[in-house]
């Protein structure tokens, strides 16, 4: 396919900057695209979108490509960040990473760049695109500690039809090292942490400033005040820091005998009340569970799995696929078993089911 041209989403990291010079050596007719997708309030001290544009323009430069920047900051607002603060006024805990992914970076930016005339559109992304029968499938990254294949279940047939990843097959320190030997300015610039349009501002603080805050009591399951919270919006199941609770002695009548010094966790939100709700100890059976439903599905294939099938499933990014069962699927919902119960499920995250490598899609935990 040497010749097409393939607009690359350039974000001035070293993972994209890499995909962009890949491409052009392999005979692509490559052009940069700069996406700007947040701009309220920008500060220097938060919003490094100034300073990488600035990287994304300088390996550019280097690489011999044309780049060019966009702003989607209003589809940003309208489709990511307002359903964003939807699910935190629900008492949920979002994933915006993977709605911008859907909505943006192979909504937006694809029907950006099919209307500049691209053939393909490219992405730092850790993963891989495979055709099977006419189908195209979503794989895992050859490098497992940054596959991101995750964040990328809800993309559909067209979306991955018109999209490349190449650093599917490499090792990040083999990005790096292309990186540092082709003379790539941000060959060892630091990975982005964080929510995009948040940066490294203080997560709280920002909440603060769109959603009001309601503090109220900390309870335990049995409905035991032990604390105050600053607001439920600012904390999720699974939390251990900042819930400033002591340690606890455990009276003669409690269930079990867990030790005094045993950590706090959230285990869930009582909205009715506005208590956050908490269990002490990291192995506290509250904090486990067999099953979830998902909703706002996405098949990639664009049909159901079949149900019983031993698949794996991820509940949050860095967790091993753990084994399971689809056991009903419905357009609106599906259910799914674990075969062994799982920490910290979480109401907002996504669970993303996978057959070996082939992610095959997923849903919004309930």
């Amino acid at each position: 396919m040497a010749g097409k041209r393939v607009v690359v989403g350039m974000s001035g990291g070293v993972d994209s900057s890499v995909a962009a010079l890949l491409l052009k050596q392999q005979g692509y007719a490559v052009t940069g695209l700069f996406m700007k997708n947040w701009e309220d309030n920008d500060t220097d001290e938060y919003c490094t979108s100034r300073q990488d544009l600035i990287d994304a323009v300088a390996v550019a430069d280097r690489i011999g490509i044309e780049i060019d920047a966009v702003n989607f900051s209003a589809e940003y607002k309208d489709r990511v960040f307002s359903e964003f603060l939807r699910e935190y006024r629900a008492g949920r805990t979002p994933n915006p990473d993977v709605l911008c992914n859907a909505e943006i970076k192979f909504r937006a930016f694809l029907d950006h760049a099919l209307a500049l005339g691209a053939d393909y559109i490219a992405t730092g992304h850790y993963a891989q695109v495979r055709e099977v029968d006419g189908l195209y499938q979503l794989l895992k990254a050859e490098d497992g500690t940054k596959d991101q294949s995750y964040f990328l279940y809800r993309l559909n047939q067209l979306q991955l039809s018109k999209t490349m990843f190449p650093l599917g097959g490499l090792y990040k320190r083999d990005v790096r090292r292309i990186a540092r030997d082709e003379g790539l300015p941000n060959y060892d610039k630091k990975d982005s942490t964080g929510i995009c349009f948040i940066g490294e501002r203080p997560f709280r603080e920002f909440l603060n400033r769109y959603l009001p805050a309601a503090p109220g009591e900390i309870c335990t399951l049995e409905g035991e005040a032990v604390g105050r919270h600053a607001g439920l919006l600012h904390y999720t199941v699974g939390q251990r820091q900042g819930l400033g609770i002591g340690g606890r002695r455990r009276g003669e009548h409690d269930d079990d005998c867990r030790s005094e010094n045993e950590a706090w966790y959230v285990v869930g939100k009582n909205l009715e009340h506005n208590r956050l709700m908490v269990v002490q100890g990291h192995d506290h059976p509250a904090l486990f569970s067999d099953h979830l439903t998902a909703m706002d599905l996405n098949w990639i294939s664009g049909s159901a799995p079949h149900c019983q099938w031993v698949y794996g499933a991820k509940t949050r990014y860095r967790q091993k696929d753990a084994p399971c069962a689809i056991t009903a699927v419905s357009p609106a919902n599906c259910a799914i078993e674990f075969a062994e119960p799982q920490w910290a499920v979480t109401p907002g995250q996504s669970a993303v089911v996978y057959e070996s490598r082939v992610c095959l899609g997923g849903g919004i935990i309930q």
